[in-house]
């Protein structure tokens, strides 16, 4: 697992869900904007949100994943997508 400070893509994400802080991961990499790697991995919740994204990458490679990611968030939404909901359940294992 690499953590990227001060990403543009993650700042991307940020704007487009309208978030002061922001955590994105793609493949092995967590990308933060506005966020410091130390206070990031301070929140177990977030950390284990990410790493189960982690997993999924893993699990699927990395273009299936992404493509089902993608039409997931296309067809239901960010917060209804099936591989956010893994994640949030991740937050409490």
């Amino acid at each position: 697992m690499q953590i990227k400070e001060n990403s543009w893509i993650a700042k991307l994400a940020a704007k487009k869900l309208k978030s002061d802080q922001m955590a994105i991961t793609i493949g092995q990499t967590i990308y933060l904007y506005n966020v410091s790697k130390n206070y990031f991995l301070s929140q177990s919740k977030w950390v284990k949100h990410e790493q189960q994204h982690i997993q999924q990458f893993k699990k699927y490679g990395f273009f299936k994943f992404l493509i089902m990611y993608l039409y997931e968030s296309w067809k239901k939404g960010y917060y209804n997508n099936k591989w956010e909901i893994e994640a949030r359940e991740a937050e409490n294992k």
